[in-house]
């Protein structure tokens, strides 16, 4: 199956440094919007406290909800309704923690339960984490991601040439910075889902990246008379359709996963969809025009040098 005819050939060179002017604007963006709010919003995975998982059995207001656990003193919480509407759940993040679990919990169900009724909710969820794991998992999560790149830096320089990891490295950390900073535009936290779905995001990103390298390399051997240009141009129209339609399959599994995958899969699903149409474009317009910028970089770094 081909969407995109044999033999097209779309002049994607020519439109580099258009494509850079906004990858570098999307970069930036998103690199200001988090420092400027102090960073992603936090999950309890990485931020420490107790979370909360509450369906009333009739339509409630954050205002009610908020009122109710004031009147117990717990705090600064955050409370945000999740699902549908009409389901009545709501997620409540607390800073505070505790040793037992259970008597806090049954603590919020006295509130809860005078407020609203006995049978007129249901804890789905609660969970709770220290802040020196919060903190560890943090630490250990970033470790992932950059362990990830150099892993990524490493096999690619092996396998093909440094130009070529220098693009697609610079490629990921494009990819990762623009999905966080979408992911936190959009109220989500960020947890530990969301760093499995980013890893996702790297090993997609770069198997798509690798393909456009391998069969620049062999248009590289059969044509080493023609420029890299070119040679880079004909390579990315020819895996065209392959790209398409494995980024178009890859975004019906996870739209599907997205509507019918549930709750706990909701914000994995959204930060691989973002990532997956990111991960595309740079594939395309980011890595391989990189290696073209290197190149040129280097050939005129030979003739000054003589």
């Amino acid at each position: 199956m081909e969407l995109i005819k044999p033999g097209i050939n779309i002049n994607f060179v020519s439109k580099m440094r258009i494509f850079f002017y906004i990858s570098i604007g999307l970069t930036i963006a998103s690199i200001l919007y988090l420092v400027l709010r102090g960073g992603p919003n936090l999950g309890i995975d990485f931020a420490g406290g107790t979370s909360l998982q509450i369906a009333f059995k009739q339509p409630t207001t954050v205002e009610k909800i908020r009122q109710t656990l004031d009147n117990i003193n717990l705090g600064n919480s955050v409370i945000q309704q999740v699902g549908a509407k009409d389901k009545n759940e709501f997620l409540i993040r607390m800073e505070v923690t505790t040793h037992d679990l259970k008597a806090f919990t049954e603590k919020i169900d006295e509130a809860i339960a005078v407020a609203f009724g006995k049978d007129s909710f249901e804890v789905r969820r609660a969970e709770i984490v220290g802040p020196k794991a919060g903190k560890d998992l943090s630490r250990k999560g970033l470790f992932a991601l950059c362990f990830s790149f150099v892993g990524m830096l490493i096999y690619i320089s092996w396998r093909y040439e440094f130009r070529y990891a220098l693009g697609g490295i610079i490629a990921l950390i494009h990819d990762v910075i623009v999905t966080v900073g979408v992911f936190t535009l959009m109220g989500k936290e960020f947890t530990l889902t969301v760093i499995a779905a980013l890893l996702t995001i790297v090993g997609f990103s770069i198997n798509d990246t690798v393909v456009i390298f391998d069969r620049i390399r062999e248009n590289v051997r059969k044509s080493s008379k023609k420029n890299l240009g070119e040679i880079m141009n004909a390579s990315i129209n020819q895996t065209l359709s392959r790209t398409i339609l494995t980024s178009l399959t890859v975004v019906l599994v996870l739209v599907a996963l997205f509507f019918f995958g549930g709750e706990v899969l909701h914000d994995f699903t959204v930060t691989l969809l973002i990532g997956v149409v990111f991960g595309t474009y740079s594939s395309v317009f980011i890595a391989s025009p990189l290696v073209l910028v290197w190149e040129s970089y280097r050939i005129a770094a030979k003739k000054k040098g003589k």
